[in-house]
C-alpha cells in the first residue's frame, strides 16, 4: 500500500504509455475512481500508448470516458509540464510504464511527451506516481487483447531500472494498479474490477435506452 495524499483529490494527470500489461486493470480502476470521486482527469497518451489503446479496443472508449484528452505532439506539446509543476493537478500518474520509458526517466532523457512530464513535475512539489510493468525478476502472467493468457520473462536490466525509479525524488513506485485507490484513500473493491465496470455501464446504456424511448 501507499500513503493517501490526505487531501481532497479535484484534478489529476494520467500518461498513458505503450504498455499492454496492466492497461485493462488500470483503465478499469481510473474509469471506477472517477465514478467514485468525481475527479477530473487528463488523460495523455506517448505516441506508443496511442497505438496500444487501439489494440486493446480502448482508444473510442477512453474519449469517451475521459473528454480531456490528449495525444503526443511533441516532448513539450500539448504544454502540460507548466501546470504539471505549478500544482494545478493534484499528483500525476503514468501507469502502466513502459521498460523503455523508466529507462528513459532514470537516465534523465525528457524525449517524449511523458518523459518530459515527468522530469519536469519532479522539480516542483507535485507528486509523481508511476506504475512500471517489469518490477519482479522471473516471469510474470499477461494476457492479450483476445483475453488468451501468456507469460513473459522479466529482464534483468528493466527490473534493476524500476528498483532505480524507486529512488528518485518525487517520485512513488506502484507495485499494483489497485495501489491508486490508496493514493485516494478509497476502499479497494473485492470483487474483479473489470468486470464491475462492464457491469455499471451496461446498466447506464439500459436506462439512458429507457429514458430514449420513455419506457
Amino acid at each position: 500500500m501507499v500513503e493517501p495524499l490526505n487531501k481532497e483529490i479535484k484534478r489529476i494527470a494520467w500518461g498513458i504509455t505503450g504498455s499492454g500489461d496492466q492497461m485493462i486493470e488500470t483503465y478499469s480502476i481510473l474509469v471506477d475512481i472517477k465514478n467514485r470521486t468525481g475527479v477530473e482527469t487528463m488523460v495523455f497518451l506517448s505516441k506508443e500508448g496511442e497505438t496500444v489503446m487501439k489494440w486493446y479496443h480502448l482508444w473510442d472508449k477512453i474519449q469517451t470516458d475521459f473528454p480531456n484528452f490528449k495525444v503526443d505532439a511533441g516532448p513539450n506539446s500539448p504544454f502540460i509540464a507548466g501546470p504539471l509543476q505549478m500544482g494545478y493537478y493534484d499528483f500525476l500518474l503514468v501507469a502502466p510504464a513502459t521498460a523503455n520509458t523508466v529507462a528513459k526517466i532514470v537516465h534523465g532523457i525528457a524525449d517524449t511527451l511523458v518523459t518530459n512530464a515527468v522530469s519536469q513535475t519532479a522539480k516542483g512539489e507535485t507528486p509523481i506516481f508511476i506504475l512500471p510493468v517489469d518490477q519482479k525478476r522471473g516471469s510474470v502472467k499477461t494476457a492479450a487483447p483476445s483475453g488468451k493468457a501468456f507469460e513473459l520473462r522479466m529482464r534483468e536490466v528493466d527490473v534493476t531500472n524500476s528498483e532505480k525509479l524507486a529512488q528518485m525524488e518525487n517520485i512513488t513506485v506502484l507495485s499494483s494498479p489497485f495501489e491508486i485507490y490508496d493514493i485516494f484513500g478509497l476502499e479497494r473493491p473485492t470483487e474483479d474490477i473489470t468486470v464491475k465496470v462492464r457491469e455499471r455501464k451496461k446498466t447506464k446504456a439500459k436506462k439512458e435506452t429507457k429514458k430514449e424511448t420513455g419506457t
